[in-house]
C-alpha cells in the first residue's frame, strides 16, 4: 500500500511539474509585416528572407504586400493593431506621413520595427529600432569608388567637367534621398569638376530606368557617368545605352546600388562597372529583434548590416556565393 502511495505521489509531482513548465513556455510571437511591394530583385529577396525566417524562428507572420501604395501600408498597420499582434514590421515606401498610424500602434503598446527604410518622424519613440543599411554611406561609397576609377582610367584629370546622369529612386523614399545626399557630399567636397547634368526618378524599376535613360540620351549623349540609385534602374539604363549605339561600362561608366545577381552578371559582361551592396536578407535580424523585445530588452535605434563594394574586377569571384 505504501508503494502505491509513493508512486501516486511521484505521478502527481511529475504532472504538476509538466503543467508548471507549460505555463512558463514562451508564447508564440505574432508579427504583422507591411512590405512596400516587389519592384526589384532586391525586394523579392528581402521578402523571401522574412518569410523563410518566420518558419525558422517559429514566428506567426501576417504578411501584407502594399503594391507600392502608402495607403495600403497604413491600412495594413491598422489591421495589425486591430488583430492585436505582438510586433509590427514596416518598410516605409516614403519617409513622410507615418505619424498618426505609428502613434496608434504606440497607444496599443505594439512595438514597431523598421526594416530597410525608415521615416522622418521626429518622435523616435514611435519605433523600437530600424534594421538595415546606412544609405548615406552607400552613396559615399559609390562616389569614392567612382573617383578612384575615373582617375585610374584617365577619364578624370580633376579639371575638365565630368557629366553625370542620375537615376533616382522613388521620390520621397529614404534610399533615394540619402544615397543622393551621400554621393553629393563626396562629389562637392572632393570633385568640384563633377556635375550632375540630368536627374530623374526611375522608381527603382528596370522599365522606368530604361525610359528615363532613353530620354537622357535623346537630349545629350555627351555623358561620362550614370549613377543609379539601384541595380534594376542601372540594368534598364544599360539596355537604353546599347540601343543608342553606345557601349555601357566602356563609353559610359555605370555605378549602382544593391548587389543583386543581375548586377553581377552585367559586371562580368563588362556592362556595369560597380555595385555597392545593400543586404536584403534581413529576416533573421528582424525576428531576433522581435524576440528581444518580447523578452523586455531595449534595442539600439539602428541595427546595421555588413556590406561591401563590388566591381568588374571582383564580380566573377564573388558571384557563386551570392544569395540574391
Amino acid at each position: 500500500m505504501r508503494k502505491v502511495v509513493i508512486v501516486l505521489t511521484l505521478l502527481v509531482v511529475g504532472l504538476t511539474f509538466v503543467l508548471s513548465s507549460a505555463g512558463f513556455a514562451k508564447k508564440k510571437i505574432v508579427l504583422g509585416f507591411s512590405q512596400l511591394g516587389a519592384e526589384s530583385e532586391w525586394r523579392v529577396a528581402c521578402t523571401k528572407s522574412i518569410q523563410q525566417s518566420a518558419k525558422d524562428y517559429d514566428i506567426d507572420l501576417i504578411f501584407s504586400d502594399a503594391q507600392q501604395k502608402q495607403q495600403n501600408q497604413i491600412a495594413a498597420i491598422r489591421s495589425f493593431i486591430a488583430r492585436k499582434v505582438d510586433v509590427i514590421g514596416l518598410t516605409c515606401i516614403v519617409e513622410s506621413g507615418w505619424g498618426p498610424v505609428l502613434r496608434e500602434a504606440k497607444a496599443a503598446h505594439i512595438p514597431v520595427i523598421m526594416i530597410d527604410r525608415g521615416c522622418d518622424e521626429k518622435d523616435t519613440s514611435l519605433w523600437a529600432t530600424k534594421i538595415g543599411s546606412d544609405f548615406v554611406k552607400e552613396g559615399q561609397k559609390a562616389a569614392k569608388w567612382l573617383g578612384d576609377y575615373l582617375k585610374k582610367k584617365g577619364i578624370d584629370d580633376g579639371v575638365k567637367q565630368i557629366n553625370i546622369d542620375e537615376l533616382q529612386g522613388t521620390v520621397g523614399s529614404a534610399p533615394a534621398i540619402d544615397r543622393k545626399k551621400g554621393f553629393e557630399m563626396v562629389m562637392n567636397a572632393e570633385h568640384p569638376n563633377w556635375k550632375i547634368v540630368r536627374s530623374q526618378s526611375g522608381n527603382f524599376t528596370d522599365s522606368e530606368g530604361k525610359a528615363v535613360m532613353q530620354a537622357f540620351l535623346k537630349a545629350d549623349k555627351n555623358v561620362q557617368v550614370v549613377f543609379a540609385h539601384n541595380d534594376q534602374m542601372a540594368l534598364g539604363a544599360i539596355q537604353a545605352i546599347e540601343e543608342a549605339g553606345l557601349k555601357p561600362g566602356k563609353d559610359i561608366t555605370i555605378v549602382s546600388m544593391d548587389g543583386v545577381k543581375g548586377a553581377f552578371v552585367a559586371m562580368m559582361a563588362g556592362k556595369l562597372n560597380c555595385t555597392v551592396e545593400c543586404n536584403p536578407l534581413l529576416g533573421p535580424q528582424l525576428y531576433q529583434a522581435a524576440e528581444d523585445l518580447m523578452d523586455g530588452k531595449t534595442l539600439p535605434k539602428q541595427i546595421d548590416t555588413i556590406e561591401g563594394v563590388f566591381d568588374e574586377t571582383t564580380a566573377a569571384a564573388a558571384f557563386p556565393n551570392r544569395q540574391y
